[in-house]
Parts: C-alpha cells; structure tokens; sequence
C-alpha cells in the first residue's frame, strides 16, 4: 500500500515519528521488551500501566516498574486511576520527580477486577466522573508542559456507548490526544474491532486520535489509517513475538516496501537478545547476579510460544524453551533449532496473545443508573500497578 502522508506526533517537546505507540501490557512492556523493540524502529514505547494510588503510597514493586533507559525518549507512562484528587496527587509526583516525559490516561481496560469496580473501560459512562479526572490529571501536568493523553474503548456494550462524548470531555480538558480501541469492554478480545467507530471519533474531534486494534501487520496500519483518517497508531499484541514490526511499521510509514520475514535462525537471534535485556534489567534490581539471571529468564518463558508461532518446532523443545532458568540453557536449546526454516507465512496477519469471547460486563451496582452521578466509585482505586 501507499504510505500515507502524515505528520510527525508532537507530544509536548518531542516530536515522533513513526507516529506508532506500543500499548502498555501487563508483564509485557518492562524496559527490557521496550529496549527490544526500540532496537528495531521509532515510536513511542508505553511502559506497564501504574496505579494512581500505588505511586502516591510509594508501594515498592510500582516505583521498581518505573524504569526506563537511559536513552529513551519520551518516557511514556500510563497511569490508572478513578478518584480525580488521587490521580492528580499522582501526576504531580511524576512531574515533580522527574518520573516520565508522558503520561496516558487508562479507560480501556475490560477485566471484570477492574470494571466491576468502576474503573477502565466502565469508568466513561459516569461522564462527569470522567470529565472531572482527567482535568485534574491535565491541570497537574501542564505547568511542567508534560502532555495527558487518553486511551479509551468505545464504551461498555454496544448500547452503551461512550467514545465519542468522551473524547470530547477530554479535548475540552486540554488532552494531546485520544487512542480508541475500536472494541467494547464487552467484546474484550474477540471479533473484529470497528475501524469505522475510529472514522467516526477522528472526524468529530480536532486533536489527533490514534487508532488501535488488529493492527497485526504493517499493511494493516496502512489500511487502518487510509479507512479512517487517524493520525497515528497503537498496536499491542501484533508485536507478541514479533518486535520487527516496528521495523515494518518505520518502513511502512517512510513509505518503503521492505518487510521482515526472518529465518528461524534470525528469530533465535531476536529471541536470545530479549532474554538479556530482561536478565539485565532484573540483575540491576537484584541482589546477586545469579537470582537476575533466574528471574529474567523466567520472565521471558512466557513469550516462547509467541515467538515460535508457525513454525515446526517439535513440543519436546518448546516446552524445554518454555522452562529455562539460564542463559546459557537457552542457548543450547536455541542450538537445536533450524536455522534455516523459513518464516511461516501462514502466520502473518493472525491473531497474538490473548483471545477470548465477549462476555458480561461485570459493573458496580446500579452504574448504568445515572451517567451525571461523579460520585468516586467505592473500593475502585487498585494498590497493584501492571494491570
């Protein structure tokens, strides 16, 4: 496809191109995955969603989850809040410490932990509720000019809808700009997710509005963008053993035709990288090496499976992949596989990680009563950062 003619995303000070976001991902998104992918082209890297009120009780595991490279630039952070007094105390403790260069608004979470309490993808239907936090969210940014913006669903279920007069509500408060995952809370991961509803908000609003939402290829961004105007994109499981998308993303933006298709020997490769970046970056918050080892490689089990998609490995070795506690048993493991398989092709365009069935909203009692009600919902605020 063409690549179409857009503008570098401004964000505060920063200018970014490509105009491509990592969506923040709980136990996904650590600094080291980030590195990764920033290794392979521009953008913005998200890291994992932070409680509001996890930052300003200086719980111990959120502060450690506020890491970033020393090179990277913006520092993009995502906070999760529902009391606008909260989260405002909580902007102001990243402005003031110097925390992030960046800070996104969460509303689109679905899980029932987080919706029947009132937050996420639930808290828009309370629209003054909404309104109230994520001016208090803007009026503790902006005297230091670090930039709010907002990633949102289209609302609860398919008849209660909220995209649009929220993304109003958070142009009026001053946001930089609106993410919509063309999903319900309802929807969670299943179906198709509704390009159109993301025309619809890019053509009510005058901010800029990413697009988010089975963006599995660079191609895809290219369609999604040419379908509905948006300014940008963000992607989140398309890149689940797969961070050379944002290669193909940079080169479909820069309106190049190359894409990746690499060896398995390559993906090996990619795959022995992410495993040091994670041990280097638990070994930095561990009291000996060898525990920085054992955990980081027990963090990146989990992305095995997602990195040999398609390809014809046998179950023996991935489940042996899949329970390393070293380096160097990786690269023995790694020693094993065919380096000269090709890509599966039949892979491409498929969905990533998480998939499931649209299911009940699970909501508090007696939210959809009354959407003027900015009530703070009870018990709603969570002490567990990371999703």
């Amino acid at each position: 496809m063409t690549a179409p003619a857009l503008r570098p995303l401004t964000l505060g000070r920063h200018e970014v191109w490509p105009p491509v976001v990592l969506a923040p991902m709980a136990g996904i998104t650590n600094v080291g995955f980030r590195q990764l992918c920033r290794e392979q082209g521009g953008g913005i890297y998200v890291c994992e969603m932070i409680t509001t009120t996890a930052l300003v009780e200086r719980n111990p595991k959120t502060l450690r989850m506020i890491a970033f490279g020393a090179d990277e630039r913006p520092r993009s952070l995502q906070l999760y809040g529902t009391d606008p007094e909260t989260t405002a105390k909580a902007v102001r403790i990243v402005v003031e410490k110097d925390l992030a260069d960046h800070i996104d608004l969460n509303f689109g979470c679905p899980v029932p932990k987080v919706t029947r309490r009132g937050g996420g993808s639930a808290l828009p239907w309370r629209r003054r509720l909404f309104a109230r936090l994520v001016r208090a969210a803007v009026a503790a940014a902006s005297p230091a000019g670090v930039p709010v913006t907002v990633k949102m669903r289209k609302g609860i279920d398919d008849d209660h809808l909220t995209y649009v007069e929220a993304g109003l509500a958070a142009q009026d408060a001053g946001v930089a700009w609106v993410a919509l995952h063309g999903r319900t809370a309802a929807q969670r991961y299943s179906g198709t997710a509704d390009w159109d509803a993301i025309a619809t908000l890019k053509q009510t609003l005058d901010i800029p509005v990413l697009g988010n939402g089975d963006i599995w290829e660079a191609d895809d961004a290219l369609r999604m963008v040419a379908h509905t105007g948006v300014d940008g994109v963000v992607v989140g499981r398309g890149c689940l053993g797969r961070p050379w998308l944002f290669a193909d993303l940079h080169a479909a933006f820069d309106g190049r035709a190359e894409r990746r298709l690499p060896t398995l020997g390559e993906v090996a490769a990619t795959m022995r990288r992410h495993a040091e970046l994670l041990v280097d970056q638990f070994t930095a918050g561990s009291r000996t090496p060898a525990r920085g080892e054992w955990d980081g490689c027990t963090d990146f089990r989990k992305h095995v499976a997602w990195y040999l998609k398609g390809f014809p490995v046998g179950g023996e070795l991935r489940r042996s992949l899949a329970m390393i506690e070293s380096l160097g048993q990786l690269d023995d493991l790694l020693g094993k596989l065919d380096p000269a398989e090709p890509f599966p092709l039949s892979a491409l365009g498929q969905p990533r990680g998480r998939t499931n069935s649209p299911g009940k909203v699970f909501l508090p009692d007696g939210w959809l009563a009354s959407r003027d009600d900015d009530t703070v919902p009870e018990g709603a605020e969570l002490d567990d950062s990371g999703g």
